[in-house]
């Protein structure tokens, strides 16, 4: 499990720098694309250490919590709805790609609800 957040973090903390460079660069001339791509790499880039955070906590716990399992988790899935399709949003304008945002946005959430609630209980 450590290991696994620990690419994805590495996936997502990567497809953030890069989606800036092209929020940056290639995307100035449309200040639409541009901002979606912004966000998503603010996002994906705080998410990713949030996911290296876990991992950490994780490695260091005595015994498997499950509540921080489900904070990892529900970061990793966040950060690839979330982020992921602001950036295939912003370089495809598939609009249908606009439904999939909230999903993430939501597994972000919990990811962070979780985390406090493990928290609390140790």
């Amino acid at each position: 499990m450590i290991r696994v957040w620990l690419v994805a973090a590495a996936i997502g903390g990567f497809f953030s720098v890069a989606a800036g460079a092209v929020a940056a660069h290639l995307a100035a001339g449309n200040a639409h694309a541009a901002e979606l791509l912004r966000t998503g790499a603010l996002y994906g880039m705080v998410h990713a250490a949030a996911i290296l955070a876990a991992a950490t906590i994780a490695e260091r716990s005595v015994r498997p919590d499950l509540l921080l399992a489900i904070a990892g988790w529900s970061f990793v899935v966040g950060v690839w709805l979330f982020s992921f399709s602001l950036f295939a949003l912003a370089l495809t304008r598939w609009a249908w790609l606009a439904l999939v945002t909230p999903f993430g946005g939501t597994a972000l959430l919990i990811g962070w609800a979780a985390l406090g609630l493990s928290a609390l209980r140790h």
